[in-house]
């Protein structure tokens, strides 16, 4: 494999990596803010009604974690295919 293609590789993985971690913690922030929205009503309108719509926080924390998976298997790849030159 020749080395411009193995940068592509490690690039695609380090550009998982980061893409995954940001959706992580937009999903925490979201969680978070969902949480904290819903103490301080003292109905639960918004939990019931969805409004207003918000990405599903175990959703977006799910997608960080696969990303990040992703982007550590290329990385190995890429790692794999540079050693074994």
């Amino acid at each position: 494999m020749p080395d411009s293609d193995l940068l592509i590789v490690f690039i695609l993985g380090g550009v998982f990596i980061l893409l995954g971690g940001g959706v992580l913690l937009w999903g925490k922030s979201e969680e978070k803010d969902y949480y904290t929205a819903i103490s301080t009503h003292s109905d639960v309108r918004e939990y019931i009604e969805h409004t207003p719509e918000r990405p599903e926080p175990k959703g977006l924390k799910t997608g960080g974690f696969i990303a990040i998976f992703l982007g550590l298997f290329l990385l190995i790849l890429g790692g794999v295919f540079w050693l074994s030159q």
